[in-house]
């Protein structure tokens, strides 16, 4: 037996003798035995080793064998330690069960028989020991499962992680997995598949019943299709097909689809990926509705240019080239409002500012009314009326000195777009024997091509003109803003709120 096997036997008695018989008696177990020749050198002894069992007299001066036991337990360390009492003197029943209740294994009479002494420490020094190397085996058992745990959770988390790195993955780019198996039918559903149908995965159950009703109507034979080549063998498959959500929304989808195959040849399960792209399918709608926008758009503009062209009229070629220049550039700058809105529609007020934008300087204009969004045939055809106003304001109105003032103002009344154009406090205005040029144009442009009505009141302090355009002609939408003018804009106050 090693050294790091042996266990350690603590012999306790005041009588030399006694604990030189105890060690013959004893030798022969190959352990430790330390002595100790009072209560107090044994609490010493103890706390100093680990100590398998403890031989102890009751009979001892000061300190005896009960007292000690009792203080032994006390100690936490030592409330599982082996303890053996050795008595001289009859002990009654009494006095033994004092003795296990302070914590006594077992009692030894005098005269000791070495034979019985000897077997009784042997069982609970081994006894001792394999308790050691039991709890030994559990720390090693602990620290394995503490490490296997660690290496589980690791593991454990790694996956988790991977999986809400797949599902971010799988949201970001609006994609959902499904698994089916061929024998049973039975079918799952990712959170991204129920998101992309969406249908709610607390209460929708995954079966071919359920699902048929959310695939498109004339889709539906393709895939029914697909399904029959792979049971003729096919193994993977990929299309494009439509769903309606129940809420009716439809959406555009992509899906990929591939076959495990048994031994035999015959399909065991279907897994496959589905992509929504809708996004990219309106985006490409768009992009044709674009092309012959622009299409569209050039031709109209071009009419618009030969149309200006053939009918303006100069008294010189300098004045002609003069004012098909400014036509056009009134064109432009419509043009350039709608582009920033994507053709969508151009703001009446911002269409005011851009024709005024030459002569803001001095404070001699106000604008105020609901901002309109304009349809882009109507805004291009008023562009044109605008800029005859302002051109002829220029020329011979309140724009063509300092003193004088120009207000504009807008609105709405019934299904009808009013604008009045106000000017006062410039030159002295006479009404015109015959309608000149721009102010047939304006005409031409409000009552021909939209429709509506344009009234010139020709005061003596000032132009006033009353244009009247249809509702459904002029306005393309509403929004319910304050219009304030840029840096660069005409100053005034205008109030916005329209509708189309």
């Amino acid at each position: 037996m090693t050294d790091h096997e042996r266990v350690n036997i603590l012999l306790v008695d005041d009588q030399p003798a006694k604990l030189l018989a105890y060690e013959v008696i004893l030798k022969e177990l190959d352990e430790n035995l330390l002595i100790a020749a009072s209560g107090r050198e044994a609490l010493e002894c103890l706390l100093k080793n680990e100590v398998a069992v403890v031989l102890v007299d009751v009979c001892m001066p000061e300190l005896d064998g009960f007292e000690l036991a009792s203080m032994i337990r006390e100690h936490p360390r030592f409330q599982k330690t082996a303890m053996i009492f050795i008595s001289a003197i009859q002990v009654s029943d009494l006095d033994r069960l004092r003795g296990y209740e302070m914590g006594a294994v077992d009692y030894v009479p005098v005269p000791v028989i070495p034979e019985v002494l000897r077997a009784k420490v042997k069982v609970f020094a081994e006894l001792y020991r394999k308790t050691r190397q039991l709890e030994r085996l559990n720390e090693e058992l602990e620290v394995r499962v503490r490490a296997r745990t660690a290496e589980l959770e690791h593991s454990n988390a790694k996956l988790i992680e991977s999986e809400q790195r797949r599902s971010l993955a799988i949201a970001a780019g609006k994609m959902g997995s499904w698994d089916w198996d061929w024998a049973s039918g039975d079918c799952m559903w990712d959170e991204g598949q129920f998101q992309i149908f969406g249908v709610d995965p607390r209460s929708f159950r995954v079966t071919p019943a359920n699902v048929q009703p959310l695939i498109h109507p004339e889709d539906i034979d393709e895939l029914r299709k697909a399904l029959a080549q792979f049971a003729k063998g096919a193994r993977s498959y990929e299309a494009e097909f439509r769903i309606r959500r129940p809420d009716g929304d439809m959406r555009w989808c992509f899906g990929t689809a591939a076959a495990t195959i048994d031994g035999g040849g015959r399909v065991v399960r279907l897994s496959g990926v589905t992509v929504d792209i809708t996004e990219r399918k309106l985006a490409e709608q768009r992009q044709n509705l674009l092309a012959r926008e622009v299409d569209h758009r050039a031709k109209n503009a071009l009419a618009l240019v030969q149309s200006i062209v053939r009918l303006t009229r100069g008294d010189s070629v300098s004045a002609y080239i003069q004012a098909v220049e400014g036509r056009i550039s009134a064109l432009a700058r419509a043009h350039t409002i709608l582009a920033l809105s994507s053709w969508q529609g151009a703001e009446l007020g911002r269409l005011i500012v851009e024709e005024l934008a030459p002569y803001q300087s001095g404070g001699q204009i106000a604008l105020a009314g609901l901002e309109v969004q304009l349809q882009p045939a109507t805004a291009q055809t008023l562009a044109l009326a605008l800029h005859e106003l302002v051109t002829n304001s220029a020329k011979y109105g309140a724009l063509s000195s300092l003193s004088g003032r120009l207000s504009i103002t807008w609105g709405m009344e019934a299904q009808d777009l009013l604008l009045e154009w106000k000017e006062w406090d410039g030159p002295a205005v006479q009404k015109p024997i015959s309608r000149g040029f721009g102010t047939r144009s304006v005409i031409a442009s409000i009552e021909t091509q939209l429709g509506g009505r344009a009234e010139f009141d020709w005061r003596p302090e000032g132009l006033v003109c009353h244009l009247s355009v249809p509702l459904n002609a002029a306005v393309a939408d509403s929004i319910a803003t304050e219009y304030v003018p840029g840096d660069n804009e005409v100053t005034g106050r205008a109030s916005v709120s329209a509708d189309a």
